[in-house]
Order: structure tokens, then sequence, then C-alpha cells
């Protein structure tokens, strides 16, 4: 039986599959506390100023949802023929993970086995400013 965050990769790998069939490919998707999956790409947008991350959709969707994000995950491949990597989520992209608690599990690599490394967002965020105010 596959678990939850293998169902997660999976949909994202074809999430890339789907919008970029050939050459660079990259999308993200949440695991909700509810165990739903939601995916979401950037589009390639003409003015390259109003770009957004691969993750935004997920969590504007998850937001407007009201449901918790448990799971992150951002995946690339340089092209349809290499392997998927996992890119951490970026300082922007974390401090809107932040809206769901520091206990969100990140993805941050993939192992030898394949499976995909997490870790909560407060291990990635030591120091995060918002301490000051605890």
């Amino acid at each position: 039986m596959q678990t939850k965050t293998g169902k997660l990769f999976d949909s994202i790998s074809k999430t890339i599959d789907k919008h970029y069939p050939k050459g660079w490919g990259g999308a993200a998707g949440v695991l909700l506390e509810n165990g739903d999956i939601l995916t979401s790409i950037s589009p390639e947008f003409p003015n390259a100023a109003s770009s957004v991350c691969m993750e935004l959709g997920s969590y504007i969707q998850a937001a407007t949802l009201d449901q918790k994000i448990t799971h992150s995950l951002c995946l690339v491949r340089e092209n349809e023929n290499d392997s998927l990597t996992v890119l951490t989520p970026c300082g922007i992209c974390q401090e809107r993970l932040n809206f769901w608690g520091n206990t969100t599990q990140c993805g941050i690599g993939i192992l030898q086995n394949g499976e995909v490394q997490y870790m909560p967002l407060a291990d990635l965020q030591p120091w995060h400013w918002s301490k000051v105010y605890q």
C-alpha cells in the first residue's frame, strides 16, 4: 500500500508530465490534514516579473478550503529524461507555510531508497523572526 507522501510525490510527478511533457518541468503540491492532495505549477508568464513560486497555487487552494497543510513538496527535472529533484521551500514559501504553523513537513531531498526526506519547517527556520513575539 502506498503512503500518503508517496501519493503526493506521484501526483506532483503526473502534474509535471501533463504540463511539461518535453524539456524542463516543475510542479509542487501539498498534503492536507484531511488526506487530500493539491498540486500547482508556475505558468510561464510573458512578463517574468509576474512569476510566482510553483507552491503558491497549492497554498492558496489550501487556505481557501480552510485546510491545514501537513506536507509540502516541490519537484523539478531538467528534461523529460531526467529524474525528479526536490527543491526546498524558498524563504518566501517558508513564510507562507508559517500560516499553518512550524510543524509542516517540507521536502528537502530524495533518499537513496527513493523516498522523499522531509523536515519540519521549524528546523528550516531555527531563528525565525516570529520567535521574538512568543
